[in-house]
């Protein structure tokens, strides 16, 4: 069997593509007129569920379940987790503000690299540190004038975002190396359907708002779930957790495009200052990739 070796130009295309995807939440979320977050939970799962199985069956045909079964008890975990990150989102912007919950969000690269440091003893180049660091203080402008107390409870619910997110890179990151991880995105859907439906029924949501959340489960989580899942085999914890700040970054960009909800000067400025650090750090990762691979 030839080794499987990491691309790390791949990881980065299929990460930012996972980015662009999630940034949509808060657009979509907003466009919805339901507010009630266990059912936005149930219906957005269902769509995912039912499209990323579609695309398995195309992709594996009589070999999807066999697919399921080779995750074993690691792509449980893994699909617990992802479903964790379901609910604290969607519950954490259904009761305070996009801002507000962004924010929190934004803690993930520093969670995750910590904790790929520490788990599962990767190094973390000192250009990635300085690119979070840079991140970070561009989150801080981005929404240092829209932070605020209301919605205390949200943004209590919002930490479990990056704190789950964080779990499930180093659930991925141990094993998608020789497993095909894609199949635990589905297991997180049919948890999270599973444990929202209780609490979401009766359902009441408008043939409007379940067009709006078929958006939100096939492109927003589902294709960005996947993505993500297949990133996980090429690049490590940290700049899974980096990469993971362009839907905070971009979230408020599509709000102001679409709704007009402009952001504020410092918010512009913060914004380009986390694109400017993450294009950095990849360009400057590829770059070094290359003159190893040609020194080899």
């Amino acid at each position: 069997m030839t080794p499987f070796r990491p691309n790390r130009a791949r990881g980065l295309a299929l990460m930012i593509g996972a980015g662009l995807c999630w940034s949509t939440g808060g657009l979509l979320v907003r466009s919805a007129e339901t507010t009630e977050g266990w059912e936005i939970v149930f219906w957005r799962s269902l769509f995912m569920v039912v499209s990323l199985t579609m695309t398995l069956l195309v992709w594996h045909r009589g070999r999807t379940a066999t697919k399921f079964a080779a995750v074993g008890r690691w792509g449980v975990l893994t699909g617990c987790f992802l479903a964790l990150t379901f609910f604290f989102y969607i519950l954490s912007i259904t009761r305070t503000t996009v801002a507000n919950t962004l924010v929190i969000m934004s803690l993930a690269p520093l969670i995750a690299a910590f904790m790929g440091w520490i788990v599962l003893r990767e190094r973390i180049p000192g250009r990635t540190w300085a690119a979070m660091a840079a991140a970070l203080a561009g989150m801080i402008l981005m929404f240092a004038d829209s932070l605020n107390g209301d919605g205390a409870i949200g943004m209590l619910i919002a930490l479990g975002v990056p704190l789950a997110f964080t779990a499930n890179v180093m659930a991925l990151r141990r094993n998608s190396g020789h497993i095909d991880m894609v199949p635990t995105v589905v297991i997180a859907g049919l948890i999270s359907m599973a444990l929202a439906l209780p609490f979401a029924w009766p359902l009441t949501a408008s043939v409007r708002d379940i067009t709006v959340l078929a958006v939100m489960g096939v492109v927003q989580l589902g294709l960005g779930c996947m993505l993500m899942t297949l990133a996980a085999r090429h690049l490590r914890a940290a700049e899974i957790g980096l990469l993971s700040l362009l839907e905070t970054t971009l979230g408020p960009v599509w709000v102001w495009l679409w709704i007009g909800e402009r952001p504020s000067d410092w918010a512009l400025i913060g914004g380009l200052v986390v694109v400017g650090a993450l294009a950095l750090d990849a360009l400057f990762g590829l770059v070094r990739e290359r003159r190893t691979a040609v020194a080899d």
